[in-house]
Parts: C-alpha cells; structure tokens; sequence
C-alpha cells in the first residue's frame, strides 16, 4: 500500500510530520529518503513534536543517532548520511536501539546497507519545484499501513492526490 501527494512549504511539512506521529505506535521502523535539502529533517521535526518531544530538535549528522523521550516512549533519530560503512553500527550497538517500545526514525537508512530491521514505513521526499515536494508513503508492514491511511486523510494542503 502506497500513497503520494505535493506538498508546498516547510511549514505544511511539519504540520504532515505532526499529523503521522498519531500512528506511530512503539516498535515501528521509519525510513526516509530523498535527497539533500528535500525536506526529511523537517518532516522528522514534526514526527517529534507529534510524538510530544519538547525544546529544540537537531539533526544527528555528525552523532548518527538523537535520542527523545515522547508520549510513546523512547524515539531514535537517526541520520546514517555520514556513515562510511555499515559495519560502523555494530560498533557503537545500534541494534539495541531497535525494541518493542522505540520508535526509530532513520534518514539515509539505505546506507545501513540491510543491517537494521526492515521498515514498517518508508517515507520518500523529492523536489517538484522551489516550494513544492513530493511526498510518497509505502508501507512495509501492517503497522505501516495505518500510516499511509493517515497520510492520504492529511488536510494540511490543497494538492492531495
């Protein structure tokens, strides 16, 4: 199950992250993807402020991993862009962030190179334009699928496909 749809500037972005944080549950798998500048870090803001995450919220480019206390527990940030090799995330013991109550959120997941868990949903974002992004939902399990359900209801833009 997959859905996409435009969306137009960081503001509306945000308000989507806040929007699919209501079906994030413990134990879920987020991936993003897209290129440099495409928006995932702001999407990942709104997730966080969804998910009750408080104060300011920085991207872990150079620490790998940013860990926040929300209503659902623990959640992990992660931004892999800096990984050199994925043999790095056995070093520092990345798989015992992965657990029945966390929620992990990895940008540049495709760097891990399979090492981590499967994603229950990936979360692509592309440039259309100057202010315009696409943005496409897949699920990966079923968990996921609650995901793009809430992705498609989204009333934050005018441009829902």
């Amino acid at each position: 199950m997959e859905a996409e749809r435009r969306i137009e500037g960081e503001r509306v972005q945000e308000g989507l992250g806040e929007h699919l944080a209501a079906s994030l549950r413990p134990g879920m798998v987020i991936h993003l993807r897209g290129e440099i500048g495409a928006g995932k870090t702001t999407l990942v803001r709104g997730l966080l402020r969804g998910l009750g995450v408080e104060g300011p919220i920085k991207s872990p480019t150079y620490t790998l991993v940013e860990p926040y206390k929300g209503y659902a527990g623990p959640i992990y940030h992660f931004d892999l862009y800096r990984l050199s090799d994925p043999e790095e995330l056995q070093f520092f013991g990345a798989e015992e962030y992965f657990c029945p109550r966390c929620i992990c959120i990895l940008e540049w997941a495709e760097r891990a190179g399979g090492v981590l868990p499967p994603p229950d949903a990936i979360i692509e974002t592309s440039y259309l334009d100057a202010e315009g992004r696409r943005i496409r939902l897949k699920a990966g399990s079923e968990a996921g699928r609650s995901l793009v359900e809430a992705f498609t209801g989204y009333g934050g833009d005018t441009d829902a496909d």
